[in-house]
């Protein structure tokens, strides 16, 4: 009998031997090297060594995908929490981890800013905030509405790091830059505010940025657990 002429790898790479949690890995490793096209399948492919049209088997499109990667991605930070903290601790936890994986997967993170995965890790992350909040003193409708405060937040600042990482170094460089150097030529009387703090200004960091936004949120919640308490 006449053999194939299909030998194993063309059948690999035909795509026979894929999965959902392969697929969803060579994403990962392609976000994680600061590419754009995590989610294109000709890039899937080639990191794959399988036909493109083969990821389509396992997901019904690119945002199928997308959706399903980022999930993952909320696994890695849930999977960063310690157990047993306070409710304070674990949202500067949680607010700790999302940014790490964020900057770790910069197109997932940048584009998730806006979306919603609908999937069970999002479901984890939304029960922890909760129930940060309600531990705090919060119930009902401001429980809910504290939680949309955090989470909307977090995925704001988080999404918005994570997305200059995808912008040219030089283009990076020019707007780090520009403390130290356009903001200085403004005209003090027109900009006498900015003027009084040229010499602190360049010396802010991310770092002190995420902080003050993290315990402002805290402090929100703290504020408004007192307020109703004092009714």
């Amino acid at each position: 009998m006449p053999k194939s002429s299909e030998s194993p790898a063309r059948s690999k790479r035909a795509g026979s031997q894929l999965t959902p949690d392969a697929i969803i890995e060579a994403s990962l490793r392609i976000a994680a090297r600061g590419s754009a096209d995590a989610f294109t399948v000709r890039r899937l492919g080639e990191e794959l060594g399988a036909d493109p049209t083969a990821i389509y088997r396992h997901f019904r499109d690119k945002d199928e995908l997308l959706l399903s990667v980022a999930d993952r991605t909320l696994g890695e930070v849930l999977d960063s929490i310690p157990e047993g903290l306070g409710w304070k601790d674990r949202l500067r936890a949680l607010a700790e981890g999302s940014l790490e994986v964020a900057l770790k997967y910069p197109v997932v993170g940048s584009t998730m800013a806006s979306r919603t995965t609908r999937r069970p890790n999002e479901f984890r992350v939304v029960e922890l905030i909760i129930g940060a909040v309600t531990e705090a003193g919060l119930d009902g409708a401001e429980a809910a509405v504290h939680y949309r405060m955090v989470g909307d937040s977090l995925l704001a600042y988080v999404g918005q790091r994570a997305a200059y990482l995808l912008f040219d170094l030089d283009v990076r460089a020019a707007d780090e830059s520009s403390w130290s150097r356009e903001y200085r030529l403004v005209d003090p009387q027109g900009f006498p505010h900015i003027t009084r703090l040229l010499a602190v200004l360049p010396e802010v960091t991310d770092e002190q940025i995420f902080h003050a936004r993290v315990e402002a949120l805290i402090t929100a919640i703290e504020t408004r657990v007192e307020a109703l308490r004092t009714r």
